[in-house]
């Protein structure tokens, strides 16, 4: 039975064998093929790649010969391949865009199918809704038919390091003689994080490179928790950094040297600070609106401004396309820089943060004292997710459509509906509530001067919500 496909944040994931099925791969690669034939009917290509999920390669093959059916080239990964890779690969190619099975940092019963467009970053909502459209009447597809003829495979590996390197200053990470230690969680950031600092003669120690779809039971994801076994290499090693890589390597996790791990709000903060004054860009960054204003008050130090855009780094991957901005940055760990491909790229923000480390000689903690210092302030951002029924989340959302102009009895200095609702309060501190576009989840993210005032702000507004359960019920 075929499920409805639909596409989130960054493209449609769903759970293996509930909806996430070999029908519905199937039905969702006819629709794409459907969607790039209308662009380009003479000799569409698309490349094909996955990550380090289970049944991936089966997937990516039942991908492949549905497009081939439709006379669409497909070009196969030959191996698990970061997001970022193959987003730089459909550039150098310059291809109609790629094919890519991933779940990010989903938990491992997830799997998910992201559509990439010829500018390598995310599809944007109209092209998604195209897809959507055209699954929506295919209604369930047969099997393609058997055909044991090869197919093109690609190694996209060699060239995306290459363009790092002209992105990298790997000369003064090895002159710093700093040490380093790499986690790719069993993902694909595996042979590409740890080959690029080796290959410069880096000092580093690679954890988790071996394929385990399971993930240590507890997901790809670069949190706080999962990287524990980074955390106690780091302190063993006496490492500058730790530096972590999702399950598709597009999104990044860092650990100061003594183990601390730095919130990704704050790293955005310190990379832009540091790309500005390295690279002499002076040019505007962007950010969700999800993200610390830090990188705001980072802007007004230099002179210039932010964007803000929605959820979904697709929206700051315009920017990027049309050079508008030095770098942006999502705080669920994702960024870009000016010259580089309109996608996250965890690889590249961690060598980045190697190169900060190397280029100003002091750690994380003091760098971001520092940036405080330099900017008037202190950010300390805070998220909290919560599993909500569909009835709470649905009277929380009404709920939102009022116009506030005091909040958990504080003013509301401005009232923003680009993402969900987000209030400003007098003293620059600010709360969002919106719905996951990735997870079943409600997100509310939180801002102010301490972290203290940041965790009260989020726990009141948890408990404005949990109203709404209350309500749900009567």
């Amino acid at each position: 039975m075929t499920a409805t496909i639909k596409f989130g944040t960054s493209g449609w994931r769903a759970i293996i064998a509930d909806d996430f099925t070999f029908a519905n791969v199937r039905l969702a690669t006819s629709a794409i093929a459907e969607h790039v034939r209308s662009r380009n009917k003479k000799s569409p290509t698309l490349i094909i790649g996955h990550d380090t999920r289970f049944f991936a390669e089966e997937f990516t093959r039942t991908a492949a010969e549905i497009l081939r059916e439709h006379s669409v080239r497909a070009l196969v990964c030959d191996a698990p391949a970061p997001t970022p890779a193959i987003a730089h690969e459909i550039l150098r190619r310059k291809v109609d865009g790629a094919i890519n099975f991933t779940a990010s940092h989903n938990p491992a019963e997830y799997q998910g199918l992201k559509f990439s467009g010829p500018d390598g970053g995310p599809a944007l909502p109209e092209v998604t809704r195209d897809i959507e459209a055209r699954a929506a009447k295919l209604g369930e597809r047969a099997p393609a038919k058997p055909n044991d003829d090869p197919f093109e495979k690609i190694d996209p590996r060699d060239s995306y390091l290459d363009r790092l390197e002209q992105l990298v200053n790997f000369k003064a990470i090895r002159d710093a003689k700093v040490s380093i230690v790499t986690d790719a969680l069993h993902g694909c950031g595996a042979g590409y994080l740890d080959r690029a600092f080796s290959a410069h003669g880096v000092d580093v120690r690679a954890l988790r490179t071996d394929r385990d779809v399971l993930f240590d039971g507890s997901g790809p994801d670069v949190s706080e928790e999962n990287l524990r076994p980074l955390r106690e290499a780091v302190l063993a090693k006496k490492a500058a950094v730790g530096l972590a890589t999702d399950g598709d390597a597009d999104r990044f996790g860092i650990l100061d040297s003594d183990g601390t791990w730095m919130q990704p709000n704050h790293i955005l903060g310190l990379l832009y600070d540091y790309i500005v004054e390295t690279r002499g860009w002076k040019m505007p960054a962007a950010r969700s609106v999800a993200t610390s204003h830090l990188m705001d008050a980072v802007a007004r130090h230099y002179g210039t401004t932010v964007f803000q855009t929605p959820v979904g780094f697709k929206y700051i991957g315009e920017l990027i396309q049309q050079d508008k901005i030095a770098m942006g940055g999502e705080e669920s760990a994702g960024m870009t820089m000016r010259g580089h491909v309109p996608e996250k790229d965890g690889i590249l923000a961690c060598l980045l943060v190697a190169e900060m480390i190397a280029v100003r000689r002091a750690s994380l903690a003091e760098q971001l004292r520092a940036l405080f210092k330099r900017v008037g302030r202190e950010f300390w951002p805070q998220r909290t997710n919560l599993h909500l029924t569909e009835a709470v989340k649905l009277k929380t959302v009404n709920r939102l459509k009022a116009d506030f102009s005091t909040f958990l009895g504080r003013r509301v200095k401005s009232l923003d509906r680009t993402d969900g609702l987000k209030l400003e309060f007098a003293d620059g501190s600010w709360v969002l509530v919106r719905l996951s576009g990735t997870e079943p989840l409600m997100r509310i993210y939180a801002e102010a001067a301490t972290l203290k005032e940041s965790l009260k702000i989020a726990r009141e507004t948890q408990a404005w919500v949990m109203d709404s359960a209350q309500e749900a019920k009567n």
